[in-house]
């Protein structure tokens, strides 16, 4: 679509041009937006209109975008630091030192000196190239798990072999709707359009969560539990379910394994100590069970409640309520946590080639400082960050800090000029998304692929990451394997969806297309466990060395399993998403989010004295941060939440303060299995 508009002041005629383009932030919606340009600048970027699930509405993170395209702060050349400050280098000089550091490090000690610690700050299917780069170098140490949703991801692998989501159109069949630890106001904003619909054809909302959000003010009912104590409460439902004879005799009989185990922990736990446990009456457990009894009733997990020493045991809970009340594999049901079908739908394997790898080695992502600092044979030499900012967003900040600072060499890839990329040797300035082409998906909602086309140019000297790695490749003898035009790599990655009709020119056409997942997911009943069958005791588990048992379990962080902690700390801290930035992508953008803050339980306010813009101060043996009080009208007792993301110039991250546990099953992060106090900052 081409637009003519006049400029007044100059009168001249300049183009405006728009284009269907995607979002790649690594959220829920994965939106497709409509991208104006203007004199080879992004000036504008709106929804799409025509794209089904997203339908013409994006988020303030979409739109801000074009801020962050068009920044004064970009990155534009590559730097080196000498003598403690970064000056700028040709690319050439770049590459050639770094390359021949890594062919020292690797000959010498062997590649997985390197660490190659990578995030999931975008989207884009090449973004997979990275891996592709280090596997030819002969492998590297790489992080495993998520700080993000790791411990949920793991829970459903163990129960269900894979992590599925229902279609979002099946939504329209739920008699009943469960809103888990997630507020999709904030963080899924065309399930929450979903959701008011859904309430308008009759369906039943129900929000579970420690706080009291927007998600929760739409909500028929609201319930209130204590933070880490989901779990508890899935076994206070089920058995009340099993008391009154609600559950899936038929699903549980023939299509899951491990039963038995379950009631054993049932029965070992009575409802009077659950009620103590959650803060949740006895009423309101029975009231559940029969809600999801009387379905099809779907239920959303969040992220927040698998983020404890406990997690994945609490996703797990929550699946086995979700599967003896009969709504997996059923219209309108489902544990709809991630999607991953959408990922597993692409040939992630030909882009990255995992067979070339010939030394390997991991560390948790959540424990990669801890690693830096305690490897030995071989040590870590060299770090390299991709897509993502671990200064900010890897727990226990100060932890982390020291361990890049430990080593010989730390290169970022990065667009600004971030905590991690100050800390760097060489910053290596990227592209965004509209400078260069890509496919951007979701594992998390929705099931559409969208293209994203190079609609402008770089600025400076910034370089897409595929350019790099395939620099670096040429210099370390392996050019060859990135010897692929921009098309051939698409193509490559989509693999055998081309003869299903999903091709790049059909992408081009059509700007999104659907893939081809099962809708409802389960529905013959045939599961991706060992058994074949649902598993409440899980085989994979066993076959990892881990206890595939349900279980009752406490944050780590709790007066049930730390009375002493709890004595000195005796809040729970939470760090929730920025409503207006993607982890920290943004604030550097955003000044009104660039001062910190601290909001606090009403409990809180009145035993401290607190009232709102009071400046406070929040610690524990971790660390500490200062920031301005809200108060929480409605949420749990003894609750303090700050948002994560902050950047260490605006006072620094919420990480200060996190601990770099492993959930249950070592797959997840235990950010929110964290206990603070706080106290006025007097001047």
């Amino acid at each position: 679509m081409l637009l003519v508009i006049k400029n007044v002041s100059l009168g001249e005629v300049k183009p405006l041009v728009s284009y269907k383009s995607a979002c790649p932030l690594n959220c829920w919606d994965n939106c497709g937006f409509q991208v104006e340009v203007e004199n080879g600048k992004v000036k504008k970027i709106d929804g799409d209109p025509d794209h089904p699930i997203t339908q013409g509405k994006i988020c303030g993170r979409g739109r801000a975008l074009e801020a962050r395209a068009n920044s004064d702060l970009r990155l534009l050349y590559p730097l080196k630091k000498i003598d403690g400050e970064f000056q700028q280098i040709s690319w050439n000089q770049a590459l050639d030192e770094i390359a021949r550091k890594m062919d020292e490090v690797r000959k010498s000690t062997g590649s997985t000196s390197i660490l190659h610690s990578h995030d999931y700050s975008n989207s884009g299917l090449l973004k997979n190239i990275d891996k592709r780069f280090f596997n030819c170098l002969g492998g590297v140490t790489e992080l495993t798990g998520s700080i993000c949703w790791g411990a949920g991801i793991e829970a459903q692998t163990w129960d269900f072999g894979n992590a599925f989501s229902h279609s979002p159109d099946d939504l329209a069949n739920s008699k009943n709707i469960v809103i888990w630890g997630r507020n999709v106001a904030r963080t899924n904003m065309h399930l929450y359009q979903n959701l008011i619909t859904a309430k308008k054809n009759g369906a039943n909302l129900i929000v579970i969560d420690p706080i009291f959000n927007a998600t929760a003010k739409i909500a028929h009912s609201y319930i209130s539990v204590k933070p880490g104590m989901d779990g508890v409460l899935a076994i206070g439902i089920m058995k009340e379910m099993i008391r009154l004879e609600l559950h899936d005799r038929m699903f549980i009989e023939h299509y899951s394994t491990g039963f038995s185990d379950l009631i054993e922990l049932l029965d070992s736990i009575s409802i009077d100590e659950i009620e103590r446990y959650t803060d949740v009456s006895r009423e309101t457990l029975l009231e559940l069970a029969r809600i999801y009894h009387k379905g099809p009733t779907s239920t959303f997990l969040g992220l927040g409640m698998q983020r404890y020493a406990n997690g994945g045991n609490t996703i797990r809970l929550i699946d086995a309520l979700i599967a003896i009340s009969g709504n997996i594999g059923v219209p309108g049901g489902g544990a709809n946590f991630g999607h991953l079908q959408v990922g597993q739908s692409f040939a992630v394997n030909q882009l990255s080639l995992p067979e070339r790898k010939k030394e390997h080695r991991t560390f948790t992502m959540m424990k990669q400082a801890e690693g830096i600092l305690e490897a030995v044979d071989p040590e870590i030499k060299m770090v390299f960050v991709t897509c993502g900012n671990p200064l900010t967003q890897v727990p226990d900040t100060n932890l982390v800090k020291k361990a890049f600072e430990s080593v010989e060499t730390l290169v970022v890839v990065e667009q600004f000029m971030t905590d991690t990329a100050e800390l760097a040797d060489y910053v290596l300035p990227t592209t965004m998304v509209f400078e260069e082409e890509d496919l951007y998906y979701s594992s998390m909602y929705h099931h559409y692929v969208n293209y994203g086309p190079q609609l402008v140019s770089a600025p400076g000297e910034a370089k897409s990451d595929l350019w790099i790695w395939t620099e670096l490749a040429k210099r370390l003898g392996f050019g060859e394997d990135f010897n692929y035009s921009k098309e051939e790599w698409i193509e490559m990655g989509l693999g055998g969806l081309q003869e299903k009709g999903i091709t790049l020119e059909k992408l081009k056409e059509m700007n999104h297309l659907p893939l081809p997942v099962d809708e409802i997911p389960w529905e013959d009943f045939q599961f991706g466990t060992p058994s074949g069958k649902y598993e409440f005791t899980s085989q994979t588990a066993s076959s990892k060395g881990l206890d595939g048992k349900l279980k009752l379990l406490f944050p780590k962080e709790s007066s049930y399993s730390n009375k002493e902690l709890s004595e000195k700390y005796p809040y729970t801290l939470l760090t929730i998403h920025p409503m207006r930035s993607n982890h920290s992508q943004h604030y550097h953008l955003i000044e009104n989010l660039q001062t910190i803050k601290i909001e606090v339980s009403k409990d809180i306010a009145e035993e401290k004295g607190l009232v709102e813009d009071e400046v406070v101060r929040v610690f524990n043996d971790r660390g500490e941060l200062t920031g301005r009080v809200r108060i929480l009208p409605k949420a749990h007792s003894k609750i303090v939440n700050i948002d994560e993301g902050q950047w260490r110039k605006f006072g620094g991250s919420v990480n200060l303060l996190t601990p770099n546990g492993e959930s249950d099953n070592k797959q997840g992060s235990t950010l929110y299995d964290c206990l603070v106090d706080l106290e006025k900052v007097t001047s």
